[in-house]
C-alpha cells in the first residue's frame, strides 16, 4: 500500500495556507509524522496529533498539548542538541479536530537507523553522540522549571548529516513532563522499557532517570543491545508482568562482552561510566549531565563498582586485578612471528627461573620490565598473556580503570599492596595495560596529587626483578608515559609492535577461516595482499563481517568474491598517518640508545592454527 494513504493527510494538502504535505512518513499510536513544505520553499517535519487518543497526563492545566508547549519555550533559545521548533496549531480532517506541531527539518537519520546499518568501531563517536545528547538534558535539566524527556531511546536521537561532524539531536517530546508536574496519572503506554529506569515503574521520574536512560543508550551502541534486554512482545497481554520481569533481570550481574577487537580505541573507563549511569539507586548514578559529560571527557573518574561475572566483563576490579596461574596452553607456540622477542624473554627472564643457581655465580637477577607499544589491536595483551603461559609465572592483570580507582582516592597504599602481593606469588608477570594512563608525564601535570603517585609507582618499580616480579606495560602512547619509567632498573626492554606482516596476515587468514564453512580456492597469499597496514583485529573484524554477509546473502559457504568484497569495503582502521607517527617514535627510541642491544621492528605474532 502506498505509504500516503496510510496517513490523515493526503499528498499536497494544505495545513493552515502555510505548509503543503510532501510525504507521510510513519504512524505512531496518537501521532502521524508528515513531511512538509513551507511557503518560505523550506522542508519541514509536520506532527499530527490525534487529540482523542491523547492521555489526559499530555495536556496541562489549560488542556494545552505539553509537547507543543515544551517545544516553543525551548524554541526561543535554539539549543542546538534539541530539534527546533517552528509553528503550531489545529485544523479539522475527517470530522475530527487535530493538533500540529512544524519542526525544522533534520537531514539525517536516527541513532537506531545509523546503528542498523553499521556498527560504531570508535569510542570517539560514542562519546559524541551521547555528549551531545547530555547537553541538551542539562539544557532541559536546568530550565527554571525543569523538563523530563522520559523517552531517551535511540529512535528518539536524530543525527544531523549536514553538520559536520555531525550533531545529535533529541527528538519526540511525547512523554516529557515537567519535573515538578504530577506523575500520578502518568501514561506509560507504548515506551520500550528497556530504556526506562526501574523507580519510573513507580512513577518516579527525574534527571537521573534520563541518565539511565543514557546509559542504556550508550551500552546498545557499544554491544548492540539494551543492557538486561527483555523481548517486550512476550507481555503484551500482562504489562505488570513485564515490569517484574524487567526489575527481575536487572537484579543480575551487568555484563560487559569484550569488544576491543571491534572498537579500536576502546576506553576501560567508559565501563564505569555506563555501571554508574545504570545503577538501580537514582543516587548512585550521576546526578547532573554535567556530571556525566565530565566523566567522558575524563575530567573526573569513576570508582570501580564490584562486578561478580569478572570472565564476561571487560575489565577486572581494582580490588581483584585479573589473576591467573600457569596453565596447559601452548605458551610462545601460540605466537608465529616475533622471535627476536621470544629469545630475548627465553635468555633474559625464563633462562633465570629455570636455572637461578648459574645466573647468581655471575650475579645476574632477573631483569625488571618492558614495555610493548604501538598501534591498537596489534596483539600486545595477547603476548603478554601467552609468555606468563611459557613462563609459568602468576599472571597479574592491571587495566586503567583498576588505576583509575587508585588515582581518585589517593591511596598510594594500593599501589603498595600490588607490588607486595606480586612479590608473595612470585615468580610473577605484572601486566599493565594502558600503562600511559598509570604513569602520566609529571612535566605535563597540574595535579600534584596524581604526581606523587607516579612517585610511588616508580618507588614501586625500582629493581622489583630482584624480587622475582616482571613488569609488563603496554600502550599505544608512548610518547605520554613519564620518562622515569623507562630508565634502567624498571622497564629497562622496549619492544614496537607494528601491524603483521605478509607472513603473519595470511596465517590469521588461515586461523580465523580454519572452523568455518568455507569455499573451495581461497587464495590466502591475494588475501594477505589485500590487507597491507590491517591490525589484527581489523582481520577478525573482516573474517567476521564476511560470515554474518554470507549468512545474509544465504549461501552456505565464505567464497573468495565475499572476502574481496568485504576488504574493498572496510579500510584499516589504523590510518597510514597514524602509522607513520609509531614509526617516527620507534625511531626517536632507537636513536635515543634506550637500549644497547635493542633490534628494530620485532614482527607482530598471532595464534597459530591448530594442528
Amino acid at each position: 500500500m502506498d505509504n500516503l494513504k496510510q496517513g490523515v493527510l493526503p499528498k499536497k494538502y494544505i495545513v493552515d495556507d502555510k505548509y503543503s504535505v510532501l510525504l507521510f512518513i510513519k504512524k505512531g499510536s496518537n501521532a502521524e509524522t508528515y513531511r512538509v513544505k513551507g511557503k518560505d520553499g523550506k522542508i519541514y517535519f509536520l506532527k499530527l496529533f490525534n487529540y482523542a487518543k491523547l492521555h489526559r497526563s499530555a495536556f496541562d492545566a489549560e488542556n494545552n498539548l505539553l509537547e507543543i508547549e515544551f517545544l516553543k519555550r525551548i524554541g526561543k533559545d535554539a539549543q542546538p542538541n534539541i530539534v527546533l521548533y517552528k509553528d503550531s496549531g489545529e485544523l479539522i480532517a475527517d470530522g475530527k479536530k487535530f493538533g500540529y506541531l512544524v519542526l525544522h527539518f533534520i537531514a539525517g537519520e536516527t541513532l537506531s537507523e545509523q546503528m542498523e546499518r553499521e556498527p560504531f568501531s570508535m569510542i570517539y563517536d560514542v562519546k559524541r553522540i551521547v555528549i551531545g545528547v547530555l547537553n541538551g538534558l542539562k539544557y532541559l535539566h536546568s530550565l527554571p522549571e525543569p523538563i523530563i524527556h522520559n523517552e531517551i531511546t535511540p529512535q528518539n536521537i536524530m543525527l544531523d548529516l549536514s553538520e559536520s561532524p555531525y550533531e545529535a539531536k533529541l527528538i519526540d517530546f511525547g512523554y516529557a513532563r515537567s519535573f515538578h508536574q504530577s506523575m500520578k496519572s502518568f501514561n506509560k503506554e507504548g515506551l520500550n522499557l528497556n530504556y526506562v529506569a526501574s523507580e519510573c515503574f513507580n512513577d518516579l521520574f527525574s534527571p537521573q532517570s534520563d541518565l539511565f536512560s543514557i546509559g542504556a543508550v550508550m551500552y546498545q551502541m557499544l554491544f548492540g543491545m539494551p543492557p538486561w534486554l527483555v523481548n517486550m512482545s512476550d507481555y503484551v497481554a500482562s504489562r505488570v508482568n513485564l515490569e517484574e520481569t524487567i526489575l527481575e533481570e536487572r537484579k543480575k550481574p551487568l555484563l560487559f562482552p569484550n569488544i576491543e577487537n571491534r572498537i579500536v580505541d576502546f576506553d576501560e573507563s567508559v565501563i564505569e561510566i555506563i555501571n554508574k549511569a545504570l545503577q538501580g539507586n537514582p543516587e548512585d548514578r550521576f546526578q547532573s549531565a554535567d556530571e556525566f559529560i565530565r566523566a567522558l571527557n575524563g575530567e573526573m573518574k569513576i570508582a570501580p563498582l564490584k562486578r561478580s561475572d569478572e570472565k564476561k566483563t571487560h575489565a577486572s576490579t581494582p580490588d581483584s586485578p585479573e589473576k591467573t596461574d600457569k596453565k596447559k596452553k601452548k605458551g610462545f607456540a601460540a605466537i608465529a612471528g616475533m622471535k627476536h622477542l621470544k629469545e630475548q624473554l627465553q635468555n633474559d627472564v625464563i633462562d633465570v627461573i629455570e636455572n637461578p643457581e648459574e645466573y647468581k655465580k655471575h650475579n645476574l637477577s632477573l631483569p625488571n620490565g618492558m614495555l610493548l607499544y604501538g598501534p591498537p589491536g596489534c596483539g600486545k595483551t595477547f603476548f603478554a598473556e601467552r609468555f606468563a603461559e611459557e613462563a609459568g609465572y602468576h599472571f597479574i592483570k592491571v587495566v586503567s580503570s583498576d588505576l583509575a580507582s587508585i588515582y581518585i582516592h589517593g591511596t598510594q597504599e594500593k599501589i603498595g599492596k600490588l607490588f607486595s602481593e606480586a612479590r608473595e606469588k612470585a615468580p610473577t608477570i605484572l601486566y599493565f595495560d594502558e600503562l600511559d594512563a598509570m604513569v602520566p608525564n609529571r612535566e605535563r601535570l597540574n595535579n600534584q596529587s596524581q604526581g606523587g603517585e607516579v612517585n610511588e609507582f616508580l618507588s614501586q618499580l625500582d629493581n622489583v626483578g630482584n624480587s622475582g616480579v616482571f613488569v609488563i606495560g603496554s600502550t599505544n602512547k608512548p610518547d605520554l608515559i613519564d620518562k622515569a619509567v623507562l630508565r634502567a632498573g624498571r622497564l629497562e626492554k622496549w619492544f614496537f609492535i607494528p601491524p603483521p606482516d605478509f607472513e603473519a596476515r595470511k596465517a590469521m587468514f588461515e586461523l580465523y577461516l580454519k572452523d568455518r564453512p568455507i569455499d573451495i580456492g581461497i587464495d590466502y597469499d591475494k588475501l594477505a595482499r589485500m590487507t597491507e597496514n590491517y591490525v589484527s583485529s581489523d582481520i577478525k573484524l573482516l573474517i567476521d563481517d564476511s560470515s554474518r554477509k554470507t549468512i545474509k546473502d544465504k549461501k552456505k559457504r565464505i567464497t573468495m568474491e565475499t572476502l574481496e568484497f568485504v576488504i574493498k569495503k572496510q579500510k584499516p582502521t589504523v590510518p597510514a598517518s597514524e602509522l607513520q607517527r609509531y614509526e617516527l617514535i620507534r625511531k626517536e627510541i632507537e636513536d635515543g640508545g634506550v637500549q644497547d642491544d635493542y633490534q628494530p621492528r620485532p614482527r607482530i605474532g598471532f595464534r597459530k592454527p591448530e594442528d
